[in-house]
């Protein structure tokens, strides 16, 4: 097994960018969804309730992230002074507000006062104790730092669709070849390149993989959840992919050999 591809992610629920190496630091991969979007109350903003944030272009260069928005033009990110309190799923924590242009543009090409927001290094997400023992954080993911995918339970969910989808759908950092089908669900931890990966949670999915990477429209016939709904339904939702935590700092490039250390037999 190898390494495919890999993708990071800045702004939780923007367009992941793929890179050729993922640098692994203490929140999982580095930079990836530090940034978040917030409405009024600062409670997190996604796909899930404006797909067209799929439209928005996401620029990631010499560790500069810029967003490109429809119609407003080109931001870098830039955190500035004011902090505020902002939730993401049940956790409430500090983060810093991103120059006001930037959340201006955004509020316009989405018709409601939005806002973007930073994790800054000394805001502490707790991963979920319940599934991670260790004290290890994260950042504005949904939970866990890593998602890892398997290519080949792509192809075989697309060979029961009628239109195939891609791997965006699913925003996985860490896209794996050479593996059976749903070989990932007997996965415990994997070597990948010199480092260890646990995982630690199938992925449930939702509504989000449903819209359209390129056009911000989500499916009118609910796929590809509907047919993933029909034969991957588990006590922890409708699966695919696996959350993984990391140990170590470096990075992980595409084509590092990948190898089970542990699986469920």
């Amino acid at each position: 097994m190898n390494v495919q591809s890999l993708f990071i992610y800045p702004v939780k629920s923007l367009a992941g960018v793929p890179v050729s190496s993922l640098e692994l630091d203490d929140f999982g991969p580095s930079g990836d969804r530090r940034w978040m979007i917030v409405d009024v109350g600062g409670k997190f903003v996604t796909q899930r309730r404006l797909p067209r944030l799929a439209l928005i272009g996401v620029v990631l260069v010499d560790g500069v992230v810029s967003i490109q928005i429809p119609g407003e033009g080109e931001f870098p990110l830039t955190p500035a002074a004011e902090q505020q309190q902002v939730t993401v799923w049940r956790d409430e924590v500090l983060a810093s507000a991103a120059q006001s242009a930037v959340s201006e543009a955004l509020s316009r090409f989405c018709g409601e006062p939005l806002r973007l927001v930073y994790m800054p290094d000394s805001t502490f997400r707790r991963v979920d104790p319940e599934r991670v023992a260790d004290v290890r954080r994260v950042g504005f993911a949904d939970g866990f730092p890593f998602l890892i995918a398997n290519a080949a339970s792509l192809d075989e969910l697309n060979s029961r669709l009628a239109e195939a989808v891609d791997m965006r759908r699913f925003r996985p950092n860490i896209v794996i070849s050479g593996a059976q089908p749903w070989a990932e669900d007997q996965w415990r931890e994997l070597k990948v390149g010199g480092f260890c990966f646990r995982v630690v949670k199938p992925c449930s999915r939702c509504v989000l993989t449903t819209v359209h990477p390129d056009t911000g429209q989500k499916d009118p016939g609910t796929e590809p959840l509907k047919t993933l709904s029909g034969y991957r339904k588990t006590p922890d939702g409708v699966i695919f992919g696996q959350n993984a935590v990391h140990d170590g700092r470096g990075s992980v490039v595409v084509g590092d050999s990948v190898s089970i250390i542990e699986q469920e037999c």
